[in-house]
């Protein structure tokens, strides 16, 4: 909870300077009322709490629990009836009106965090760890804290620490995170920022040290995120607006968008890349049994790095991860140490069945852009081996996965398991025939089960010798969203792990 109480006139101003307060405000002695809690969750209400109205999921009923437990008053685009007994804030934008509660609710924490902000199609959560890791490694050999991370894998504020379902938290998780990290004394956070968190305004007014704008691919298109490309591409180019250094990828796909809205927006500029122009260029990259060798040229330096994963891609990962780090002053010797010692959890973690020579990769790779370059990487490193693949895709979001990942894991795999991923408050049968379809458009063997740990387990005990199984999506997450819920079931790497002991 913030450290001192305000109250309802407080907050009310505060919406009527933001320009997002419909009508006068009420001139009575309500105005002066404390408020103690302000939240948009009604399990979370007590006496003195200021209500908000939001999310796709709010009923008015959780209104009426939320008078009937303490609200002095609620905030929303439409009165309701269940609470005409408190007080109504009408406003213009609900997304907008959070961020500004949020933020001063909680007294602008961020003020005293080192923040790195990650936004990418693919890759954010490789380099988020990789930036973590390097500021691990400065700040435990200075005598300060490890620091934080707020990630799709796990979220650490000092406090917390917890398996994420989320990119990027909730606008008053995200200030309350910030806020446990500073009263734990953590001065730096690294954390990925999704297209959704820019577009709804969860980040707004969050001002990142460095913002990394990894690459773009498809993605994240439907009704109930973006509704075309260009919309997903200008929501992640928002980034920029609230960062005081970019780095960006010299080249690819849409880069002089990418670069003339970071020019624009960003006070400064950095580039990385394999291109020679670029401020951060890797070369000299060189795959060995235990991961990547490359070299770093800059205008001064041209230094030698390694990390412990496989692909070309990791390596762009790592070089972007590099140029924050250089940014924030921290010495190559301390940002090569960091490198060599990042693990990403559920990352391109390896598994062997010995007995018949199965390699089993078990990744997050859940989009067109990381399961290309997925099988790219796996088709590089072991061209002769049969290829099988097990995945399933989320609900009521990113519809065209669907096709995209159907076509790839079709054109690229001998066989294809299809199984459940999130699926929600969607059919998992409907979701799963709609990837099969475009599976068997390429001729592709595949099997349709619903249960992910017999999918994986038929996977792993079906595949022939001298072959190769990607189990993609899920990585060391232990739960499934199933209808509104999470349920704990156990991890990719624990199902994988039971199946090669015999154990199953």
């Amino acid at each position: 909870m913030a450290n001192q109480k305000k109250t309802l006139g407080h907050y009310a101003h505060l919406l009527e300077k933001e320009g997002l307060l419909v009508g006068r405000l009420p001139n009575d002695v309500i105005m002066d009322n404390s408020v103690t809690h302000v939240t948009y969750d009604s399990r979370k209400v007590c006496p003195g709490t200021l209500f908000v109205c939001k999310g796709a999921h709010f009923e008015p009923k959780y209104l009426r629990e939320s008078v009937a437990k303490g609200a002095v008053a609620y905030i929303a685009i439409e009165e309701y009836p269940e609470g005409s007994s408190i007080p109504c804030f009408k406003v213009l934008d609900i997304r907008k009106a959070i961020a500004f509660l949020a933020n001063d609710y909680y007294e602008e924490p961020w003020r005293n965090l080192t923040l790195v902000g990650v936004t990418g199609t693919k890759g954010k959560s490789t380099t988020t760890y990789y930036v973590k890791s390097i500021l691990d490694e400065y700040l435990t050999h200075s005598g300060g804290k490890m620091s934080g991370i707020l990630s799709g894998i796990e979220n650490y504020d000092g406090v917390i620490d917890e398996e994420s379902h989320l990119t990027t938290p909730e606008t008053f998780e995200l200030h309350e995170h910030f806020r446990n990290a500073v009263y734990s004394g953590i001065t730096h956070l690294t954390m990925e920022v999704s297209s959704q968190a820019l577009k709804y305004h969860r980040t707004l007014g969050v001002p990142f040290q460095v913002g990394i704008f990894l690459n773009i691919g498809q993605d994240h298109i439907s009704q109930m995120e973006h509704p075309n490309f260009e919309d997903y591409l200008n929501a992640k180019l928002q980034l920029f607006s609230q960062c005081n250094t970019a780095v960006i990828p010299q080249g690819g796909p849409h880069f002089h968008q990418i670069w003339a809205a970071a020019k624009e927006n960003a006070p400064n500029l950095v580039t990385f890349g394999r291109d020679s122009t670029s401020d951060f260029c890797a070369h000299s990259v060189v795959g060995h049994e235990g991961g990547t060798r490359f070299f770093v040229k800059t205008q001064n330096d041209d230094e030698a790095f390694g990390i412990t994963m496989k692909g070309d891609f990791n390596v762009d990962n790592a070089l972007a991860a590099i140029a924050a780090c250089r940014i924030l002053d921290i010495p190559i010797a301390t940002i090569r140490k960091g490198l060599e010692k990042a693990k990403v959890p559920g990352r391109m973690e390896v598994f062997y069945e010995r007995q018949k020579d199965c390699i089993i990769y078990v990744d997050y790779a859940h989009n067109q852009l990381s399961f290309e370059t997925l099988f790219q990487a796996i088709k590089g490193e072991y061209p002769d081996r049969w290829i099988s693949i097990v995945f399933g895709c989320p609900g009521k979001k990113a519809l065209g996965r669907r096709r995209e990942l159907g076509e790839i894991a079709g054109k690229n795999a001998q066989k294809v398991f299809i199984t459940e991923e999130d699926a929600g408050e969607e059919s998992l049968d409907k979701i799963s025939e709609e990837i099969a379809v475009h599976v068997a458009r390429e001729k592709t063997p595949y099997e349709i089960i619903p249960d992910r740990e017999e999918a994986i387990y038929r996977a792993i005990q079906s595949a022939p010798t001298h072959s190769v199984v990607l189990i993609t999506g899920k990585g060391r997450e232990t739960r499934q969203k199933r209808g509104t819920e999470y349920i704990d079931t156990p991890s990719d790497v624990e199902i994988v792990e039971r199946v090669i002991s015999h154990e199953r």
